[in-house]
């Protein structure tokens, strides 16, 4: 798709929306695929094995693998290109969920091989996640899109996700059982691989041409790529304290999703359509959230709009659920909060993107993704060991009050101001590999 838009000369020029179109649906149909497998395989455990513990080690097994090759692949995506990272990576994720099916057809899966299958998916997932999201600017560059208009629309994109993927896995899960789920899921990894491989414009997506510094150095090494990356994210403010308050309401999400709703709708007698339900009711309300983040979000003070998402997105999930509300009143809730989570991540995509120069993203983005999800592998472990010991809802009541004093806490510290300071500082598109060196060798000085 073209279109003539005005040229800075009063000429006109032709937008064409095809690489960021192409990079947002590759992101679609496999965020949708992850989310159909987050309602099916957690049900598959949980009825299969009758025990909330199991279900929290398989949420483990994946995500383990997925921070922390997502977070040794930066500097990787940097040098070889985020386009080839992408399409072989989700191939890879789409072989893996189609073995898991097929193996428990054969009478083959037992629960140790679960695990490796799922950590595999897991290890695939996150540099695949990581080489799309790396791609954003670049497409909206190509497609002559404003940076934040272009966060705003991935936001959009994994909330529809959220939102199309809970109820086809509830729906799915409801009439044809969890494995059905996993099928559909490695289906949508393959689309995403073939997307990203061929639809694409040929010249997206690749590596900056190697070139060497001025006194002579020829290209870093990949330790060394490493920890330019970490000394710029550790000696940026902003950044590393979003990285800290997401890290700690990413692990309480994680064991809200993994375990302590699937116990709920086990023990309240809603089943999993009700997961898909919520899920899909929340999905809808952050959509909306994002197309007016998109719409809007140049226009709001950065730092209000933040935390005020986060006060509904958070603490009020965990405590609906806990007070044994009708359905009705639980699903009017996750309405509210899925409205403010779906201003959260346009706000945090765009300020990564300012901040850091874009020969860099691939290694800073991996390191700050990384260490914000860090603590997702333990949340489903450490709510299936709670469950056991005291019950769903003391763990409920637990998550939603330090959900609350994480989100409200954090946003005292004087760097969040530069939330709003910042708004027109971004790197320079064209900034050069040599100059990327030069920031890092200052700034680890």
């Amino acid at each position: 798709m073209t279109e003539s838009v005005p040229g800075t000369d009063g000429t006109s020029s032709v937008r064409t929306l095809r690489p960021l179109g192409g990079v947002l649906a590759a992101m679609a149909v496999s965020l949708t695929g992850t989310r159909i497998s987050g309602i099916a395989l957690p049900w598959f455990v949980l009825v299969t094995t009758g025990s909330a513990t199991q279900t929290g080690l398989v949420a483990f097994c994946e995500m383990t693998p997925y921070v922390v090759v997502k977070a040794l692949t930066g500097p990787l995506v940097d040098r070889i290109g985020p386009r080839i990272v992408s399409w072989t990576t989700d191939l890879a994720s789409a072989t893996a969920a189609a073995v898991v099916p097929l193996l428990h057809a054969l009478d083959l899966l037992s629960f140790p091989l679960l695990l490796v299958l799922v950590a595999l998916i897991g290890a695939a997932r996150g540099p695949g996640d990581l080489a799309k999201e790396v791609m954003v600017p670049e497409a909206a560059d190509h497609s002559r899109i404003p940076l934040e208009r272009a966060t705003g629309l991935s936001g959009v994109i994994e909330r529809l996700a959220s939102t199309v993927g809970p109820a086809v896995g509830g729906s799915l899960v409801a009439l044809l059982g969890p494995l059905t789920g996993l099928v559909v899921n490695a289906v949508c990894f393959a689309a995403g691989s073939v997307i990203i491989a061929l639809a694409l414009p040929r010249d997206m997506g690749h590596a900056p041409a190697q070139t060497k510094s001025p006194d002579g150095e020829t290209e870093p090494g990949y330790w060394r790529r490493f920890g330019e990356g970490f000394t710029f994210l550790r000696r940026d403010p902003l950044l590393f304290a979003i990285i800290v308050m997401v890290g700690v309401t990413n692990l309480l999400d994680a064991a809200f999703t993994s375990v302590l709703i699937p116990v709920w709708a086990k023990e309240s007698g809603n089943g999993p359509a009700a997961i898909g339900l919520m899920g899909s009711m929340a999905g809808a309300a952050a959509t909306g959230g994002s197309l007016l983040a998109a719409a809007i979000a140049h226009r709001l003070r950065r730092r209000a709009v933040f935390f005020t998402g986060f006060f509904f997105a958070g603490a009020p999930r965990f405590l609906i659920l806990a007070s044994d509300a009708p359905m009705g009143v639980v699903l009017a809730v996750f309405v509210f909060s899925g409205l403010g989570a779906g201003f959260l991540n346009p706000i945090i995509g765009a300020v990564l993107f300012e901040r850091v120069p874009r020969p860099m993203l691939g290694r800073v983005n991996a390191l700050g993704d990384s260490l914000a999800w860090s603590g997702i592998p333990l949340g489903g472990l450490i709510a299936g060991a709670a469950v056991a010991s005291v019950g769903l809802v003391p763990v409920l009541l637990a998550g939603g009050a330090m959900y609350f004093l994480t989100t409200n806490l954090t946003g005292l510290r004087p760097e969040w101001r530069e939330m709003d300071r910042m708004r027109g500082r971004g790197v320079p598109k064209q900034q050069s590999e040599d100059d990327t060196r030069s920031t890092s060798r200052n700034l680890s000085t």
